[in-house]
């Protein structure tokens, strides 16, 4: 059996039940189990990388880390906020790069989403693990780089 895995918070803010996310993929953990954060309304904010890995995908909303154990975990920066072709965002690392966890990926304006409507909160899977595997380590607020779940 591996052993379990900590994944921090990407960015500072509530923490947000998966099945509270307004986006049925990630309520429904088709992606995978984990749990999500919305950051304060209107400030914008650096998104850290949740573990110490490897960048494989790296996109204006949202990007995913491979780490030592092989696992992806995927960081989304707000819901449909990929309609936004990036405005909001802008990327400090690049695909293929190895990232410590903490180290901040991306800086986000989120003007541009609310404007449009979009919500920011941010879900935070670990790809193709089955729903409810993940054990939330955080309650009420986080901060970017802390502790937000588990998953054994």
């Amino acid at each position: 059996m591996a052993e379990s895995m900590v994944v921090l918070a990407p960015i500072s803010g509530a923490v947000v039940q998966l099945s509270d996310v307004p986006d049925p993929v990630f309520a429904g953990q088709m992606v995978g189990s984990g749990a999500a954060v919305e950051p304060p309304a209107g400030e914008a904010f650096d998104v850290v990388s949740p573990l110490a890995g490897k960048v494989v995908k790296l996109l204006p909303h949202a990007f995913v880390v491979v780490g030592e154990s092989g696992r992806g975990v995927l960081t989304h920066v707000g819901i449909d906020t990929v309609k936004l072709k990036g405005d909001g965002f802008k990327l400090l690392i690049a695909q293929g790069d190895t990232v410590a966890a903490g180290e901040p990926v991306m800086h986000v304006d989120p003007a541009p989403a609310l404007a449009a409507g979009y919500s920011m909160v941010s879900p935070v899977v670990v790809l193709d693990t089955k729903p409810d595997t993940a054990t939330l380590l955080a309650d009420g607020t986080v901060s970017a780089g802390a502790s937000l779940f588990s998953l054994d």
